[in-house]
C-alpha cells in the first residue's frame, strides 16, 4: 500500500461516510413505512411522495447527506478504486441496524457475509493505488472527453433512460433490479463528477480558483441531476423491497459500474503491479461474495416468513339469489 497521508485521510472519511449512509437506509425506511401506513397519500413505491411529510424520512436524508459529504471529501484525497469499495461497510451498518430496529433478521450466513465484506475491504485498502496528481479541472475534462469515456457515458445515459421510460412502467414495482440499475448507472457518472468537483474545491482552497472554468460548473450540474434521479428511484426500491436486500445489491452493481467508469477514465491501475491488481480483484470478489450471502440470507428469511404466515380463510360463498320476474 502507498501509505500516503492523502490515502489515510480518504480512508477515514470513507469509513465515516459508510457509518452515516448505512444508518440512513434504516432511518429512511422507518419514515417510508410510517408515511405508507398513514394511508393518506400514495406510497413511494406507487409513485407517491407522502414521505416528504414525514420527519423521520428527513432525518434519514440529513444523515445520508452527511455521509455523502464525507464521501465527497474522500474522493478529493484518495482514488475512487479505494473509496468506492469501502461502501461495503455501509451494508454492515445497514444490516445490523435493520436486524435490531426493523426486525429484518440477520442470520448466521448474514454474519459471515458481513465478515467477508470487511475482509475484502481490508485487502483493497492495503493495496490501494496512489492518487493521480491533478493540477486543474482542465486535466479532468481532458480525461472525460476521451473517446472511451464518452462512449461509456452515452451507454449509461441511454440505458438509464430506457429503464426509466420503458422498464419501470412494465415491471419496476415487481423487479428490484430495474430501480437498482437506474441508480447504479447514474451513480457511476455521479462519482466521476463528484471527484472532479471535490478536486476543484481542494485546488481552490490552495489558492488556485477552479470555479472560473465552465467545466467545473458542468460537473456540478451533472452531480445535481444524477443525484436527483438516484434519490427518486432509491426511494422506490426501499419502499417496495426489503432494506437488507436493496442495500447489498445496490452496492455491488454501483461499485462494479463505478470501478469500470474510473478504469476507463482515470486508468488508476496502469501504475500498479500484477500482484497488486490481482489482490484488489480478490478483495472485490470477496466483498461481492459477502453481499451475495447477505442478499440470499435475507431473501430466504423473507420467503420463510411468507410461507409460515397463516393462510387467510376463503371468503364465504355469496348467498343464494332468487330472481323474481314481474
Amino acid at each position: 500500500m502507498v501509505a500516503s497521508l492523502d490515502n489515510v485521510r480518504g480512508l477515514t472519511l470513507a469509513m465515516s461516510s459508510s457509518a452515516f449512509i448505512g444508518s440512513s437506509f434504516v432511518i429512511k425506511k422507518i419514515g417510508l413505512k410510517k408515511a405508507g401506513d398513514s394511508g393518506a397519500r400514495a406510497r413511494a413505491g406507487s409513485g407517491g411522495h407522502s414521505y416528504l411529510y414525514e420527519p423521520l424520512w428527513w432525518l434519514g436524508m440529513v444523515t445520508m447527506i452527511l455521509g455523502e459529504i464525507a464521501n465527497f471529501a474522500a474522493y478529493a484525497f484518495a482514488p475512487a478504486i479505494l473509496v468506492t469499495p469501502l461502501g461495503a461497510l455501509s451494508i454492515i451498518f445497514s444490516a445490523v441496524l435493520a436486524h435490531f430496529i426493523l426486525k429484518e433478521r440477520l442470520h448466521m450466513f448474514g454474519v459471515v457475509g458481513c465478515i467477508l465484506c470487511v475482509v475484502g475491504s481490508v485487502g483493497i485498502v492495503l493495496h490501494a493505488p496512489k492518487e493521480r496528481e491533478i493540477n486543474s479541472v482542465g486535466e479532468i475534462w481532458h480525461f472525460a472527453t476521451q473517446p472511451g469515456f464518452i462512449v461509456y457515458s452515452c451507454v449509461a445515459v441511454v440505458g438509464a433512460l430506457f429503464l426509466i421510460f420503458w422498464a419501470v412502467k412494465r415491471s419496476g414495482h415487481r423487479k428490484m433490479l430495474v430501480y437498482i440499475a437506474i441508480c447504479s448507472l447514474m451513480g457511476s457518472l455521479t462519482v466521476i463528477s463528484v471527484k472532479a468537483v471535490a478536486i476543484a474545491l481542494k485546488l481552490s482552497f490552495s489558492e488556485s480558483n477552479q470555479f472560473i472554468y465552465v467545466q467545473t460548473w458542468f460537473f456540478i450540474f451533472v452531480v445535481i441531476i444524477c443525484c436527483l434521479v438516484q434519490l427518486n428511484y432509491l426511494n422506490k426500491a426501499l419502499d417496495s423491497f426489503n432494506t437488507a436486500v436493496v442495500s447489498p445489491v445496490y452496492y455491488v452493481m454501483f461499485t462494479i459500474l463505478t470501478i469500470l467508469a474510473n478504469m476507463i477514465m482515470y486508468k488508476d491501475w496502469v501504475s500498479q503491479s500484477a500482484t497488486q491488481i490481482a489482490t484488489q480483484l480478490c478483495g472485490f470478489v470477496t466483498i461481492v461474495a459477502g453481499t451475495f450471502l447477505l442478499h440470499k440470507t435475507n431473501t430466504s428469511s423473507t420467503d420463510r416468513h411468507a410461507e409460515s404466515a397463516p393462510t387467510p380463510p376463503p371468503p364465504p360463498p355469496p348467498p343464494d339469489q332468487i330472481c323474481v320476474q314481474g
